[in-house]
């Protein structure tokens, strides 16, 4: 028995979560690796080579690291699992003329919960990736995520989905790490492939990162059952016509063709009527919105108007804004105008470093003077 106890990790056969797995074996836990199959590429009918988590040589990578170190491994195929949820999640989204955040569904409601149900069987203790973020234990007893030492690698923002009995048994031990630290040890534990290994920033499962094609091979006959609806400006005047409203995001400039003199920017998307609301960037400003479906985790309340740091997308720095509980949804009020409040995306409220909770973004609004 190890005296540090028993860890299940989640080896994707990439650079972070194999160094996760060897640093964790010698400091003592007894490490147990695991690579999850979500997706099978060739079912999405994409054009390209598969790539990413979930191909053979991503397995063999991190089934060798486990048998060279002398840890067991397994594979676990949770396909349908994360097809049933994350996917059909993916497009009802965007047939709703939202834009979905599946990284953010996966960590929650699959790869997480997936893991501790499989720690449980094999008798671990925790559970562990490779994410660059800290989880701590506050002094209210909360466990609570901060951002990563490394904010150029910080994954904070898709973790606030996690819930307290996640967290109270999950090890992140990249986050106090930079990202040049964890190359340098991958050449140590003798894997220098692994540092040159390039990482994917892609949904895994639209790797050829054309979520459009793939929305159009998922649902038969979507094309022609949302083409021709008009692009209009905010007095509603009709501007042109568009290709279907769930091909179109919030802040999308390039691609629109249309031509009207002037840079235009997709400012509301309206699936009822198939209409694709087109304005000046200023147009995306707005004062407040609306977050619903909340996970709170550095502490079980909020006092109504607390000054947060407020992230509306995975790269945004934030702006500080007081939040305001309202009916089981979270009122953001922003000290200065946010731009490009996407309905479907994540919202996640900070207090320095520490994420106070999060949800999901259902509205926007500009407040009259």
């Amino acid at each position: 028995m190890s005296r540090k106890g028993k860890v299940l990790v989640a080896m994707s056969g990439g650079i972070d979560s194999t160094v996760t797995a060897l640093m964790l074996n010698d400091e003592g836990y007894e490490v147990v690796g695991i690579t999850m199959k979500t997706w099978d590429y060739a079912a999405s009918g994409g054009s390209k080579k598969e790539t990413g988590c979930c191909n053979i040589d991503s397995f063999n990578d991190a089934r060798q690291a486990a048998v060279e170190h002398g840890f067991a491994h397994y594979i676990l195929d949770i396909r349908q699992e994360f097809g049933d949820f994350v996917i059909e999640n993916f497009v009802d989204e965007y047939i709703a003329g939202r834009t979905p955040n599946p990284c953010v569904l996966c960590n929650t409601h699959i790869k997480w919960r997936a893991l501790l149900k499989r720690a449980d069987a094999l008798g671990c203790d925790f559970i562990a990736t490779g994410h660059y973020a800290r989880i701590r234990q506050h002094n209210n007893d909360r466990f609570v995520i901060s951002k990563a030492v490394d904010e150029t690698k910080d994954q904070s923002y898709v973790l606030w989905g996690l819930q307290q009995d996640l967290l109270s048994r999950t090890l992140l031990p990249l986050g106090t790490y930079r990202k040049t630290e964890i190359r340098q040890m991958a050449h140590d534990y003798g894997y220098p492939e692994l540092a040159k290994k390039s990482e994917s920033y892609e949904i895994c499962f639209v790797p050829d990162n054309d979520y459009r094609g793939f929305l159009k091979r998922r649902v038969e006959g979507l094309e022609e059952k949302v083409a021709g609806g008009n692009f209009v400006n905010k007095e509603g005047r009709i501007l042109g016509q568009h290709k279907g409203y769930p091909f179109y995001t919030i802040g999308q400039r390039k691609g629109l063709d249309i031509a009207l003199g002037k840079p235009v920017f997709v400012t509301r998307i309206d699936p009822n009527t198939n209409t694709v609301v087109l304005g000046d960037e200023a147009d995306l400003e707005q004062d407040e919105m609306i977050v619903g479906k909340l996970n709170m985790i550095k502490y079980d309340s909020i006092t109504p108007g607390m000054e947060a740091t407020t992230r509306i997308r995975y790269k945004d720095s934030g702006t500080l804004s007081n939040i305001y509980p309202e009916n089981g949804t979270m009122r953001v009020r922003f000290y200065q105008k946010a731009k490009g409040i996407a309905p479907g995306q994540s919202a996640v409220f900070y207090e320095e470093d520490d994420v106070i909770g999060g949800g999901i973004i259902q509205s926007g609004r500009v407040i009259t003077p």
